[in-house]
């Protein structure tokens, strides 16, 4: 038991190190206003696919983990930490758990495996294409003080970005488990 304890651990700082290494090293950064940015990348498809290998908390404490230590690590997205830790995990968590409702490890058939994944990847990013800007909105204007009118523009270019991301991420998640779900699954400890 404390072995699959301890893969289990291992295998979601893996994922963590995955998804800060791909924010970090792999977004294009897009400048807002009040000194906030926004971002496209695909570390949201990491998380997406952690959540599919690791199940629903593990697989969204990972990404929770790693792009929260990204935000942390660099001056234009520190102060949405608290904010990027919620909505990852909520990502992983949802994808997780759409993927385990439709029995997703346990499919061997490519076609039922792609539409499994992507239906588990659609309900995770579409909550976060709805619930990025408005947390966001409500995080900066509320807690963090910035004016109205400038939060507005901010969940706004953050909603395009987002729903960019979504896209992107649903075809990057999908590809990447279809080519590594054969050699990657047998090593995971199971639920």
């Amino acid at each position: 038991m404390t072995n699959i304890k301890t893969r289990r651990l291992v295998y979601t700082a893996m994922f963590a190190v995955i998804n800060y290494v791909a924010f970090t090293y792999g977004k294009i950064t897009i400048p807002v206003t009040a000194g906030t940015s926004t971002a496209i990348h695909i570390a949201n498809a990491i998380v997406v696919l952690s959540s599919w290998f690791l199940g629903p908390v593990y697989g969204g404490l990972s990404g929770a983990i790693g792009l929260s230590i990204a935000d942390i690590l660099d001056p234009r997205y520190i102060t949405s930490a608290p904010k990027t830790f919620l909505l990852k995990f909520l990502i992983g968590f949802i994808s997780g758990t759409v993927a385990k409702h439709f029995h997703l490890k346990e499919k061997t058939d490519r076609k039922e495996i792609t539409g499994a994944a992507a239906v588990s990847a659609i309900a995770g990013l579409g909550f976060n294409v709805i619930a990025d800007p408005i947390v966001g909105y409500l995080y900066r204007n509320y807690l963090l003080g910035i004016p109205q009118d400038a939060a507005k523009i901010i969940a706004t270019w953050v909603a395009g970005a987002t729903a960019i991301n979504a896209v992107v991420c649903v075809f990057v998640a999908v590809i990447l488990y279809l080519a590594l779900y054969k050699s990657f699954l047998p090593r995971l400890p199971q639920d």
